[in-house]
């Protein structure tokens, strides 16, 4: 096939030279082509010059990595609209699901109709309360539609009043939209992916390791944590396969798929829990498209139910031709 590898500016499909580490995106086209497929990079930078190329894209699918528009990741699911509107058949979440899961007050509510446990929690836009829970300290501040841990780091986590009115008037300024107040959950973080879509399959949870944290730091994945290299925070960060009690386990999974399919999430994605020192299970967020890279927590736990990297990006792409086989195969019988 022929494949288009939609991805970020400041990323590329091209092979890293000799001693620099290669990106998702690069991992993910050279499994396509040791696989026989034609690859092909498309750079979604949020110009109008990468929606003409998208336009004018004559392949089979794309293999969407693009998490933003113009540097805004509230516009990620345009970027599958427009997919849509051009006919272009892709991998991973369609614009709803996505528009659903950025929005974590909406995924919460939405959970806690199906019964799902997740945090207390309020969301607060220029001193308006759109909803509260009665919560206590402490809280994590964030906002209410980014992800990747973006806008979360360290300082995240409020212990009082002052803190909290500091941390919102530091949101509301750095993002323009609201935030999530949400209590903090003191256990481990554990993450599922799910894969599939007809009878979607929820692989063996995989736990971050927050244990190097200095005393005093917050246990929380924030952007130090996954994403500033070179720092203790960074550097000590370790997943691993956790031993879980069985039932505790089987919350876990049932939660995961029970929020892939409310979200009408498609073809993999990976809801992040917290687990509390009582061992009460906590869906915190759910996250479609997740980071695809060798070493992400997703690709761990597609490791631990058997599968390869290559065999899980492949898997991947049969779901989504499948989903669009299903589609023509009903429009030519109606």
């Amino acid at each position: 096939m022929r494949i288009a590898v939609a991805h970020g500016p400041d990323e590329t499909t091209d092979t890293p030279k000799r001693g620099q580490k290669k990106t998702d995106v690069q991992e993910v086209a050279a499994i396509l082509r040791a696989a026989r497929h034609e690859v092909v990079g498309v750079a979604v930078d949020g110009t109008p010059e990468c929606l003409r190329t998208l336009a004018g894209l004559q392949i089979d699918l794309v293999f969407n990595l693009v998490e933003s528009f113009g540097g805004d990741s509230t516009k990620e699911p345009n970027v599958a609209a427009y997919y849509d509107l051009l006919g272009l058949p892709y991998t991973g979440s369609g614009p709803r699901g996505l528009s659903l899961a950025i929005d974590k007050a909406v995924t919460k509510k939405l959970l806690a109709f199906h019964g799902i446990a997740t945090p207390k929690f309020a969301v607060m836009w220029r001193g308006r309360l759109d909803w509260a829970h009665d919560i206590d300290f402490p809280v994590i501040v964030k906002p209410v539609r980014e992800d990747g841990s973006i806008g979360i780091g360290f300082d995240a986590l409020a212990a009082n009043i002052k803190e909290l009115m500091e941390r919102i008037d530091q949101l509301h300024s750095e993002f323009d939209h609201p935030v999530l107040i949400e209590q903090f959950i003191d256990g481990r973080e554990v993450y599922v992916g799910v894969l599939g879509n007809g009878q979607p399959e929820a692989l063996p949870p995989v736990e971050l390791d927050l244990s190097h944290l200095p005393k005093g730091t917050p246990r929380i994945a924030g952007s130090e944590v996954k994403w500033e290299e070179g720092t203790r925070a960074y550097r000590g960060s370790k997943v691993r396969i956790p031993k879980l009690p069985d039932e505790m386990r089987g919350t876990i999974q049932k939660y995961a798929l029970t929020a892939f399919q409310a979200l009408g999430l498609r073809d993999y994605a990976r809801i992040d829990f917290r687990v509390g020192r009582d061992g009460t299970v906590y869906l915190i967020e759910a996250n479609p498209n997740p980071y695809l890279h060798s070493n992400a927590e997703f690709i761990r736990g597609a490791r631990a139910s058997g599968r390869t990297h290559p065999q899980t990006i492949l898997e991947i792409v049969a779901l989504a031709r499948a989903r669009y086989a299903g589609r023509e195969l009903g429009r030519r019988a109606s």
